[in-house]
């Protein structure tokens, strides 16, 4: 549909550009031939004569020929018409000019229309290319997505299918070894240790495969985890600090506004205040001196005295409060810097935590791998081979108990001498010495090997 699409749009353009160009066509040669063609020639005189009856040819003289009219005046006067002389030389470079001129924007509107429609064209080759790359992406998507179902539900049938032929191959030995019963004591001995050693291996396989899911599994749960917790643990350190360096930021804000308002107020009501002070002490002074000099002189010493004491006073208590905000502003910067100094060492501790448990998560294993390289080896120095199997191979699982114990063992291989020998030298190793470390020993407990006949 969309192919059908751009299509329909790219011919469509093609016609738009073809009328285009034929419609510009015909106007230039239109110009070009009012250009090219001969001026239109001068208009001629008419004369008209007056001619009698006699003049006039009649039957008897019809074979002979009329001699000419004389001519008459005529009674209408000649009056040429005037036309103004035409230059052919200069009309024809004028109309070569204007047709070049027409040429010539023509041919700039075509251009311009062909760039337009260029970056038109470019604009949609480059929005039908991206929706393109969408819907291969979408597309790519589904059937990724149908492949993952379809891929789970064919291990699905696989298992069910596995499992059904599991059950029906064990009651099939089950009869079989009911029926063998019957029969010679050594047949029936033979036939039930291979049955057992066939379910022995079919269920090691099976636990093998689900204790390997498991494994995965929570190892990959495990490492969601702790990357979760880490990014979540960082993020909240981050919001911490930051809310810590917000508050501390607005709290010195709120402090220096609040300072400002009341330096402001303070200094307004010390004017209002000096200007009262003056107002009483000009009455003051007013009356002392209609009552009498010496009450005057004593009360302005009371007052420069009482205003002295006031100005001292006030300036003590501005100290105190600027003395009481720094101490604040200090005391806050000081317990910011402290806490971040407190987050910053809990950081460092917390990563050196977690460095060191990684470094002793790797410790562990290889202390570990070695133990169980030395097991390996303690089992091939006392692997008694059978002879005529070289070339032949055993896998084998082994857990351990925490004495190092045999807790199971379990051989596979194509040729039983070489599994029954492969068995009875991992038992006759053990005990098996496990590390003193508790990851370390934790992991060596279980650990298989591959042996292969020399």
């Amino acid at each position: 549909m969309k192919k059908f699409q751009k299509t329909s749009a790219r011919h469509d353009n093609l016609k738009a550009l073809g009328f285009t160009v034929g419609i510009h066509t015909v106007a230039i040669i239109g110009l070009l031939y009012l250009g090219m063609s001969r001026p239109v020639p001068e208009p001629k005189t008419l004369q008209t004569y007056l001619v009698s009856s006699d003049q006039l040819p009649t039957e008897n003289n019809a074979d002979t020929v009329s001699p000419p009219a004389p001519e008459m005046p005529s009674s209408q006067t000649d009056t040429p018409l005037s036309t103004p002389p035409v230059n052919n030389d200069q009309a024809e470079a004028q109309t070569a000019a204007l047709a070049a001129l027409a040429q010539q924007q023509a041919l700039e509107k075509i251009k311009t229309e062909r760039e337009a429609k260029e970056k038109a064209q470019s604009d949609a080759k480059k929005k039908a290319e991206a929706q393109e790359q969408a819907d291969a992406k979408q597309k790519a998507d589904t059937e990724a997505k149908l492949k993952a179902e379809s891929d789970a539900k064919q291990k699905a049938e696989a298992q069910a299918k596995l499992k059904t032929e599991s059950d029906a191959k064990r009651k099939a030995e089950n009869d079989a070894k009911q029926k063998a019963e019957a029969q010679a004591k050594l047949k029936a001995e033979h036939d039930a240790k291979r049955k057992a050693e066939n379910d022995a291996k079919q269920k090691a396989e099976a636990q093998a495969k689900l204790k390997a899911e498991h494994d995965a599994k929570r190892k990959a749960e495990n490492d969601a985890k702790q990357k979760a917790e880490a990014q979540a643990k960082q993020k909240a350190e981050h919001d911490a600090k930051r809310k810590a360096e917000n508050d501390a930021k607005q709290k010195a804000e709120a402090q220096a506004k609040q300072k400002a308002e009341s330096d402001a107020k303070r200094k307004a009501e010390a004017d209002a205040k000096q200007k009262a002070e003056a107002q009483a002490k000009q009455k003051a002074e007013s009356d002392a001196k209609r009552k009498a000099e010496a009450d005057a002189k004593q009360k302005a010493e009371h007052d420069a005295k009482r205003k002295a004491e006031n100005d001292a006073k006030q300036k003590a208590e501005a100290q105190a409060k600027q003395k009481a905000e720094h101490d604040a502003k200090r005391k806050a910067e000081n317990d910011a810097k402290r806490k971040a100094e407190a987050e910053a060492n809990q950081k460092a501790e917390s990563d050196a935590k977690q460095k060191n448990a990684a470094q002793q998560k790797a410790e562990a294993k290889k202390i570990a791998s070695d133990a169980k390289n030395q097991f390996t080896n303690k089992i091939k120095q006392v692997w008694d081979v059978p002879a005529g199997s070289t070339g032949k191979t055993a896998n084998v699982r082994v857990t351990l108990t925490d004495t190092g114990a045999i807790a199971s063992v379990i051989v596979n291989s194509s040729d039983p001498d070489v599994k029954a020998s492969v068995e009875a030298a991992v038992k006759q190793a053990a005990p098996y010495p496990l590390p003193a470390d508790p990851d370390a020993r934790r992991e060596a407990r279980s650990f298989s090997a591959t042996f292969t006949a020399k």
